[in-house]
């Protein structure tokens, strides 16, 4: 039987795109019940106009339900305070104080509910300078420093992914437990908040001790000399990565699967802060090395040595790779989209995300059934207030 700790819990989602979603997909499959709010007809923005057919959509909102209702009139706003007392959670990102505006702020919803946990993910936080900018994940790397750590000196570009929303979603999720913890603990629902460029800043831990250290704003390039890391070309054609760290015992590992004992008594490499000195030097060598054997060679070799080494797959070799398949991190979806399931396991055993990303309103009568009569749900449905998947 699978371990669902947050089985019972039920959240309130008021949002969309990337970064709340994925935190309420990792909640969901740990076993809370996520009610999305969208609005009328064709829902949030991310469903790209695709319905429940958009593989990002599905990606982060497999396994919740869909509430349509309109938030810009009174009687839609109406309906969502009702809800909210028979929820745990609710969660928004929208811009700061839009919610508080419609009546549906942290003060109104826990008026509702004492012990509610309130939750907020903004660009840049509720105050200060940038309070009401726009914020999207590009904005996240860009603020945060990431563009110019990831990027090489001078030369700053677009990094693939989706880092910085996916990385706040995590924060999120975390933010979450800890407030569901503290609940246990004091009886008392918090006001959680955090943002894009606050979930960053755990990504620029690295860079900002690089920074000290160095004297000077890392780039792509600067921990390399420190991690004596290595991405080189085999003559197969397939690139490798290799990470020693400060460990000598890995250093000496590596000389011996390449067959460069040599090295070990070079002034220049024999020790850790030499290797850091001359590393510009030492990685010509490596990849020299490296590209006068195959890949299945140096497999062999460097497992057999004991080097921590990695090929560099693509996304179709991740999923592919029998070590994704041991972990069971992937939910396999009918048209073959792999879901990824959440990166914990419970007594061994990984929680699923069994079911679909929701249609517009698919559960739109079913949630408003729990505050409001046939009668008022009939009459929310006219008037285009409620927007379930069969309006008809």
């Amino acid at each position: 039987m699978q371990h669902k700790p947050l089985a019972g819990i039920r959240i309130l989602e008021i949002g969309g795109y990337i970064s709340l979603p994925f935190a309420t997909s990792m909640l969901c499959a740990l076993g809370a019940e996520v009610v999305k709010v969208e609005k009328p007809v064709h829902g949030e923005d991310f469903r790209r106009h695709q319905n429940d057919g958009s593989p990002y959509f599905r990606q982060y909102n497999t396994g919740k339900r869909s509430l349509s209702v309109d938030l810009k009139r009174p009687e839609g706003i109406a309906v969502i305070k009702a809800l909210v007392p028979k929820f745990d959670v609710v969660l928004e990102n929208l811009r700061p104080g839009k919610l508080a505006a419609m009546g549906l702020g942290p003060e109104d919803c826990k008026a509702l509910r004492p012990d509610l946990i309130y939750g907020s993910v903004t660009g840049f936080g509720s105050g200060g300078p940038l309070a009401d900018r726009p914020a999207y994940d590009t904005i996240g790397h860009a603020f945060g420093g990431l563009y110019s750590l990831f990027s090489d000196e001078g030369h700053p570009q677009l990094a693939g992914g989706l880092s910085a929303d996916l990385v706040t979603g995590l924060v999120t999720a975390t933010g979450v437990l800890a407030a569901l913890v503290g609940r246990l603990r004091t009886g008392a629902g918090p006001q959680l908040e955090t943002s894009i460029m606050e979930a960053v800043s755990t990504l620029t831990a690295d860079g900002i001790s690089q920074l000290f250290e160095l004297g000077a704003d890392p780039t792509r390039r600067s921990r390399h000399p420190q991690a004596q890391n290595f991405c080189v070309c085999t003559a197969s054609g397939e690139y490798l990565a290799v990470h020693l760290s400060s460990s000598q015992k890995f250093w000496q590992a590596l000389c011996v699967a390449m067959e460069r004992e040599d090295l070990l008594t070079d002034p220049r490499f024999a020790e850790y802060r030499p290797r850091e000195a001359n590393y510009t030097e030492l990685a010509e060598i490596v990849a020299d090395e490296f590209a006068k054997q195959s890949v299945q060679h140096w497999d062999r070799v460097l497992t057999a040595r004991d080097v921590p080494f990695a090929p560099v797959l693509t996304m179709s070799g991740y999923l592919a790779h029998e070590q994704v398949r041991w972990l069971d991190l992937v939910e396999p979806q009918a048209d073959a989209l792999a879901v990824l399931r959440p990166p914990w396991r419970f007594d061994g055993e990984r929680p699923d995300r069994k079911g679909v990303a929701p249609r517009v309103g698919s559960d739109s009568r079913a949630v408003c059934a729990e505050v409001c009569t046939a009668e008022q749900i009939a009459d929310l449905v006219a008037a285009g207030i409620v927007f379930p998947d069969d309006p008809a």
